[in-house]
């Protein structure tokens, strides 16, 4: 089941002189990890390289800045696949130390780099959210709200009209329940509406 960070890890090795500064945070977007990257820049104006990999579906992203093709940003993005994670952003501040590791080594470097930091990341698994969205009598509000409650639902907003409109998030693997028990216990006074993802 994939996961995702619930905060930024961070880690540091020293490796033949060169010193390698990763951190892994959650990330959404590739527009955010360039943000990110741009922003690591700005605090290490003196690094050899900024790379970095995003793994968040058809945004994902491997970088190497000016490091050999296939080094740096191909192996932690591969790292952070077999963790299963999904909305994570690995990024490596390199400062140069003057001995040149190689391919391999600089392989090994920014994959332990990532990894390092990955074994202190809290991670939470994904879930699928559902909006479940239905209008219900004055009457009904009360009922609906501790459900919701019980549920562990989020009320994301209530509207008072001719009847009480009320939208909510919760994992969708727990919707068709909750709709069940709620028309239930309406009986047949719950109109359910299509609601916004």
């Amino acid at each position: 089941m994939p996961q995702t960070l619930a905060a930024p890890a961070h880690s540091e090795l020293i490796i033949k002189k060169s010193r390698f500064i990763g951190c892994v945070q959650p990330m959404a977007d590739r527009a955010s990890a360039q943000a990110a990257v741009d922003a690591l820049w700005k605090q290490h104006p003196g690094a050899a390289h900024v790379c970095w990999a995003l793994l968040a579906g058809g945004q994902s992203a491997a970088v190497d800045d000016g490091e050999p093709g296939g080094t740096a940003g191909r192996p932690m993005l591969d790292v952070l696949r077999h963790q299963d994670l999904e909305g994570v952003q690995a990024t490596v501040v390199r400062y140069f130390g003057g001995v040149k590791l190689g391919a391999g080594g600089l392989v090994r470097a920014y994959t332990d780099t990532i990894a390092q930091a990955l074994l202190t990341a809290p991670k939470v698994i994904l879930q699928r959210m559902a909006t479940l969205q239905c209008m219900v009598p004055y009457a009904l509000e009360g009922l609906l709200r501790r459900e919701v409650e019980a549920a562990g639902a989020e009320l994301i907003d209530v509207q008072h009209g001719s009847l009480v409109t009320l939208q909510m998030r919760l994992p969708q693997a727990q919707a068709e329940a909750f709709v069940l028990r709620i028309n239930d216990q309406g009986q047949g006074r719950v109109g359910w509406m299509d609601a916004a993802p």
